[in-house]
């Protein structure tokens, strides 16, 4: 947190910084919505496939070094992106790393897939929204990774 950030802070209460009609804080709590329920909701669909078949977005190099079939891959991609957006539910700050973490790992993957740059690109918009949030969540959410003693 910058030093302006800090002083902008002594001078706020706590219900002046979370307050709806700040565009700002709505910003954050639209982003940390997005990025809880997204992954959720894509983790689970790993295991029943309803909104696609997810085994054809596993990049063939990647198949055929990890161990196992594409289906089983998507049962631990779904696992992970579930995990993901529980971290961002509870600790935003941590959460949105992750989340663009994982995002710059499926943007590698699906450029080593021909024909899918454009959803590529798209993953490419959805990582920098996940680093948006991170800079939104170092000013919003400030508690601590652990609690002191």
């Amino acid at each position: 947190m910058s030093t302006m950030d800090i002083d902008r802070r002594k001078t706020l209460d706590s219900s002046q910084i979370h307050d709806w009609s700040n565009p700002v804080y709505q910003a954050f709590t639209l982003l940390r919505i997005a990025f809880t329920v997204a992954p959720i909701v894509f983790g689970l669909d790993k295991f029943a496939h309803v909104l696609v078949n997810w085994d054809m977005y596993l990049a063939p190099r990647l198949d055929r070094i990890i161990p196992g079939t594409a289906h089983q891959a998507m049962y631990a991609v779904g696992v992970i992106e579930v995990v993901a957006g529980l971290v961002v539910a509870i600790r935003p700050k941590y959460g949105s790393l992750l989340v663009a973490a994982w995002l710059a790992g499926i943007i590698v993957n699906l450029l080593l897939i021909p024909g899918f740059y454009d959803v590529a690109l798209r993953d490419f918009g959805l990582f920098l929204a996940a680093l948006t949030l991170f800079r939104l969540a170092s000013y919003f959410d400030t508690r601590p990774l652990l609690p002191r003693r």
